[in-house]
């Protein structure tokens, strides 16, 4: 019986995001932020920055330092993540791909 709690109650078939039911606009902007963020942490790790050593060297207050390591990418732009990654030594590389709709997207009009 002991198995049955530790299986989860829901499992994601395709992206967390579009499971939440966040616009597709918004969903993409969180998705590139979401790979950021995780380059972004995994240097500070590397590094081994203190919090107060990362507010200089991102020429940040602590409060948006405290957002960056706590995960809290609604409250930054993709610019600011951005701008931390530079400020990292980190390069970024943006690419874009056409995806085709799926004939599930497309309206059916009823006249």
């Amino acid at each position: 019986m002991a198995g049955k709690a530790n299986r989860p109650g829901y499992v994601t078939k395709a992206d967390v995001f579009d499971d939440l039911h966040f616009p597709p606009a918004e969903a993409a902007s969180l998705k590139i932020k979401a790979r950021i963020l995780s380059a972004l942490l995994k240097q500070i790790r590397q590094e081994r920055h203190t919090q107060a050593k990362l507010a200089e060297v991102l020429d940040d207050y602590q409060p948006n330092i405290s957002n960056l390591l706590n995960g809290k990418i609604s409250k930054m732009s993709i610019e600011k993540l951005l701008s931390y990654a530079h400020r990292l030594n980190l390069d970024a590389d943006i690419s874009l791909k056409f995806r085709p709709r799926s004939i599930r997207s497309k309206k059916v009009r009823v006249a």
